[in-house]
């Protein structure tokens, strides 16, 4: 592939590999060699063995646990690298974005960490930034430099109709009102019905004459936005009810959210609906965090299956979970959206026809 005298040099780091070779079989391509390491002092080395030269350059990298410091890192080393090395354009293709829980400062002295990961990526030398299902979609204002938010809409939706048994009788549900509006455009898209779980506190529902905490910021799997709780979040994490809006009664319920890490809302939201009268419950995540999930818990979560992309390596979950646990491929999306950008071509385009 050439344009205007360039190719495509495609890199990776320790993050996800297997991602990365997935996504240059896609695209008729062999990854560019490049050694990522570490001193004795844990300092990062990089080393690239080929020539990057007037290149367009695309780095792969997909921090995670328990390693999302390190992964950051090596990424932002590898744009440096490319950098001085010459490279005509480089783009940071981060599937899982770092740090995109803390996007807002909704307490006191919180830091805006996802501002200062894009920071240090247009410092590191990046020129633009591909990603997936950002957790809060105004992160793309955070940059100074073009931002591509893909999403793993079309491949949730190929999934549904060729592995959900009856998925025209299902109802699309989102396990918090932040994820009300990912929800409903799937469930638009396959012309189902919709419901909603609502937590809110006990005591804001039976006693209004109580002084309330502030109610914990509604997001994600994670939690709050820091993935900290102060002592008194704490003393009051079980004083919450789940309220469900909708009727799921007799149907399969099918949760939708951008992601899953210690697995806590999507076992709640599960024994809602199975206690509303579900039939089977589904969970499709985004990404699979899974930092805090041990397997004995992941077996234990009330779905008939949880379904996560491999925006992370999932490789040995998925073998000791015996079938429960199941991953979509984006290596498709990513490869195509690598192709479209290095040819000049719309993105958005991408996600309008039916491609996948």
């Amino acid at each position: 592939m050439h344009q205007k005298g360039n190719s495509i040099r495609l890199l990776t780091g320790n993050a996800h590999p297997k991602l990365a070779e997935a996504v240059a079989a896609r695209l008729g391509i062999t990854l560019t060699p490049c050694h990522v390491s570490k001193f004795m002092s844990k300092e990062t080395s990089v080393q690239i063995h080929q020539s990057v030269r007037e290149e367009d350059v695309f780095i792969i990298q997909s921090p995670s646990p328990p390693d999302i410091n390190d992964h950051l890192m090596e990424l932002l080393v590898m744009i440096s690298a490319c950098k001085t090395a010459s490279a005509k354009r480089i783009t940071a293709v981060i599937p899982c974005y770092p740090y995109a829980r803390q996007d807002k400062k909704d307490k006191s002295r919180a830091p805006l960490t996802a501002k200062l990961v894009a920071n240090l990526l247009a410092v590191a030398g990046a020129d633009h930034v591909i990603t997936l299902d950002l957790h809060a979609s105004q992160i793309q204002g955070f940059f100074d430099i073009p931002v591509d938010n893909l999403f793993s809409e079309p491949s949730m939706l190929s999934y549904i109709k060729a592995q959900i048994p009856d998925w025209r009788n299902a109802i699309i549900v989102s396990p918090d009102a932040g994820g009300a509006k990912r929800a409903t455009a799937l469930a638009d898209q396959l012309n189902l019905d919709f419901a909603l779980i609502n937590r809110k506190r006990r005591r804001d529902v039976h006693s209004q004459s109580i002084p309330t905490v502030p109610p914990t910021p509604i997001g994600s799997d994670a939690g709050s936005a820091a993935g900290i709780e102060d002592d008194d979040e704490h003393n009051h994490k079980n004083d919450m009810m789940e309220l469900l809006v909708g009727d799921v009664k007799g149907r399969v319920a099918i949760l939708i959210d951008d992601m899953i890490d210690t697995g806590h809302t999507v076992r709640l939201a599960a024994g809602v609906l199975r206690d509303s009268g579900a039939t089977e419950v589904y969970a499709l995540i985004s990404h699979g965090l899974l930092s805090e999930a041990t397997m004995e818990n992941l077996r234990d979560l009330p779905v008939k299956k949880l379904v996560v992309s491999n925006s992370i390596d999932q490789t040995e979950r998925v073998a000791a979970l015996n079938g429960q646990l199941d991953t979509i491929d984006i290596a498709p999306v990513i490869a195509e959206s690598i192709r479209r950008t290095h040819n000049g071509e719309s993105i958005s385009a991408l996600f309008k026809n039916d491609f996948f």
